[in-house]
C-alpha cells in the first residue's frame, strides 16, 4: 500500500530513498519499554511542540535528547488521563470505554471515586485486569506480556505495576506473563522514594500498603528509588535467559507523588533559583532520565543496541493541580497544553513519546500523526514478529508500524480516538470531571456528563483549547456527538447516574439544544 502521509517528517521521504528492513525476515528484537508515571508533555528538555518553551529550559533530560536523536519523536501520542486505564489499555489493546477500568484501582471491590453532590458513578471494573475468568469486576484479557512470552520472549517487569486490586490475580505481574517481577504490586505510587525510609516501609511503624516491595537490600541506604530500580533491572538483564529476546517493561514510579528531592541533582536546581518544590520535581525528572541513559549504556556496552527497540512513554499528563508539588498557577504546568492529569484537555492525555528501532526508524525525525495507548499492543507484537494470538478481548488498537517504517496505510488517517471517564478523580480544574471525548482529524469534542455541556476545539490551530467553537460549528458538533455516542453504546461504555432521579446521564448525541442541555429526544 502507498503511504499517504508526510506528517512523520523525514520518514516517508526516507522510505523512498532507502529500502526498509523486511520485518518478517529480521531476528526477533529485544524490546525496552520505558514508562514514566505522571510525566507531562513539557517535563523534559526535548521539545514536543514546534518550538522550545520555558518548561523545556527548566528540565535537564540529556538521555531523552539522545534517544530522540537516534529515533522518532511523536508529538501527538495519547493515553488516558489517569494511570490504571492507561496501563490496562496498554496491556490489553482495548479502549478504556470497553475494558471499563476507568479510574485508578487499589482495594478489591472498592470504588475510589470522590463523592459528588449531583452524580453517582457506574459499577466500573474496580479490580482491574485479570488473566483468568471468574474474578468479579475485572477485565479478562490475554496480557501483552503473556502474548510476548508465548511468542518466545523473556519478560521482565520493573517498577510500578498498578494492573489489579489488592487480593486479585492482576496485582502480581508474575500472573500477567512476566518471568520476573521487580517491585511491582497493586499500589500506584511509592510510599517513599528514599532508601532511608525503606521506600515507605517506615522503621517502627505499621505496615504501609504503599511501601515498594522487594527492595530490602537497599533499606537504610541513601539509594534513591529510581536508582534502585535501575540497578535491579540491569542485574536481571545480566541474569536473563540469553537464548531468548527480552521484553523489559521499565515502569518507573517517578514522577508520581510524594515528590521527594533526589539529592544527586537537587542543589543544581536550587542554584538556578528554582522554588524548592520545582527543584525537587526536576530531580525526579532528571533521575528518570539518568535511568534511561544507564539502560542505553548497558545495551551499548553489551552489544545489544543494534537489536533492541526502545520505546519511551508516559501514562498520563503531568500533575498540575497541587500547589504543594509545583509552584506557580495550578493547571498551567503543561502549557501550551491546557490543564493536566485527570483532565480531558490535552494536558491530561497528550504524552511525550519516542521510539528508536535500529535499522527501521530514521534518526532524528518527528511524527505529528496521532495514536492511542491501546495501539501499543498490536504494534509491539508486530515489532516482535509474534502473530496476533487468539484473545478473549477485542483489540481496539491499531498498529502504528507504518508510521515507523514509512510503508503501508497511515493508521491515523481518518481515524477517531475516544476517551470515556464517567468517574470523579477528586481534584478540580479545567476539563477535570466526568467526561467523554472524541478526536477526529484536527477536531476534538469534549462532553460533560453532569451539565450536558459540549466544547469543540480545532487542535491543529488551537493546541491550548482556548477557543470553544461549538456555537460556530453546530453541524460538526452534531456529527461528532453522534459518532461518540454510538461508539460508547457499541463497546458497552458506562455513564454516571443522577442522584436525584436515579437515571443515567444522557449520551452526548442525546443532547440536542445547547441552550437547554437536558432537552433530550
Amino acid at each position: 500500500m502507498k503511504f499517504k502521509s508526510l506528517a512523520c517528517t523525514g520518514i516517508s521521504f526516507f522510505s523512498l530513498l532507502q529500502p526498509i528492513v523486511s520485518l518478517s525476515a529480521t531476528k526477533q528484537p529485544n524490546i525496552l519499554f520505558f514508562m514514566v508515571d505522571d510525566m507531562g508533555w513539557q517535563d523534559t528538555s526535548v521539545p514536543f511542540w514546534d518550538q522550545e518553551t520555558p518548561f523545556n529550559r527548566i528540565f535537564h533530560t540529556p538521555n531523552m535528547e539522545r534517544l530522540a536523536q537516534q529515533g522518532v519523536k511523536f508529538t501527538s501520542a495519547y493515553a488516558c488521563s489517569i494511570s490504571s486505564p492507561t496501563r490496562i489499555s496498554l496491556f490489553t489493546g482495548m479502549n478504556a470505554a470497553r475494558h471499563r477500568v476507568t479510574n485508578w484501582t487499589l482495594y478489591r471491590n472498592q470504588e475510589v471515586d470522590s463523592k459528588h453532590k449531583v452524580l453517582d458513578y457506574p459499577q466500573w471494573n474496580v479490580n482491574g485486569l485479570s488473566p483468568t475468568t471468574g474474578v468479579e469486576r475485572t477485565c479478562h484479557a490475554l496480557p501483552l506480556a503473556q502474548a510476548l512470552k508465548d511468542g518466545g520472549y523473556y519478560t521482565i517487569h520493573c517498577g510500578k505495576a498498578h494492573f489489579g486490586a489488592i487480593g486479585t490475580p492482576g496485582e502480581n505481574p508474575l500472573n500477567l506473563g512476566f518471568d520476573v517481577n521487580i517491585a511491582g504490586h497493586a499500589c500506584g505510587g511509592p510510599g517513599s522514594y528514599l532508601g532511608e525510609d525503606n521506600y515507605g516501609d517506615f522503621p517502627g511503624k505499621e505496615k504501609n500498603i504503599w511501601a515498594v516491595p522487594g527492595l530490602e537490600k537497599y533499606h537504610g541506604t541513601d539509594v534513591f528509588l529510581t536508582e534502585a530500580l535501575t540497578r535491579e533491572a540491569i542485574a536481571h538483564l545480566d541474569n536473563r535467559d540469553k537464548k531468548k529476546p527480552f521484553f523489559l517493561y521499565m515502569s518507573h514510579y517517578a514522577v508520581h507523588v510524594p515528590v521527594k528531592a533526589d539529592k544527586r541533582f537537587y542543589q543544581k536546581y536550587l542554584d538556578r533559583g528554582l522554588d524548592k518544590r520545582d527543584a525537587a520535581y526536576a530531580t525526579l525528572v532528571e533521575g528518570m532520565d539518568k535511568s534511561l541513559g544507564d539502560l542505553m549504556d548497558y545495551l551499548q556496552q553489551n552489544k545489544l543496541s543494534d537489536n533492541t527497540i526502545i520505546i519511551f512513554m508516559s501514562d498520563n499528563g503531568g500533575l498540575s493541580v497541587e500547589p504543594s508539588v509545583r509552584s506557580g498557577k495550578p493547571n498551567t504546568h503543561n502549557w501550551p497544553l491546557n490543564s493536566g492529569k485527570g483532565s480531558a484537555y490535552e494536558g491530561g492525555i497528550r504524552e511525550p513519546m519516542i521510539v528508536s528501532w535500529p535499522g527501521v526508524t530514521k534518526a532524528g525525525t518527528s511524527c505529528d500523526d496521532y495514536l492511542m495507548i491501546e495501539d501499543f499492543y498490536p504494534t509491539l507484537l508486530e515489532m516482535a514478529n509474534v502473530d496476533m494470538p487468539k484473545t478473549p478481548q477485542v483489540i481496539d488498537g491499531k498498529s502504528f508500524v507504518p508510521l515507523l517504517t514509512g510503508k503501508g496505510q497511515n493508521p491515523s488517517e481518518g481515524r477517531s480516538l475516544y476517551w470515556n471517564f464517567p468517574n470523579n478523580w477528586g481534584p478540580t480544574g479545567p476539563g477535570i470531571g466526568a467526561t467523554c471525548s472524541i478526536r477526529k482529524d484536527d477536531w476534538k469534542l469534549v462532553y460533560y456528563y453532569e451539565t450536558g455541556r459540549k466544547e469543540l476545539f480545532n487542535i491543529r490551530t488551537d493546541i491550548s483549547e482556548e477557543r470553544d467553537l461549538s456555537a460556530e460549528e453546530p453541524e460538526r458538533v452534531e456529527k461528532l456527538s453522534e459518532e461518540l455516542g454510538n461508539y460508547l453504546r457499541e463497546v458497552g461504555g458506562q455513564r454516571p447516574i443522577f442522584k436525584e432521579t436515579g437515571k443515567p446521564t444522557p449520551w452526548p448525541d442525546e443532547i440536542k439544544d445547547s441552550n437547554n442541555p437536558y432537552s433530550t429526544n
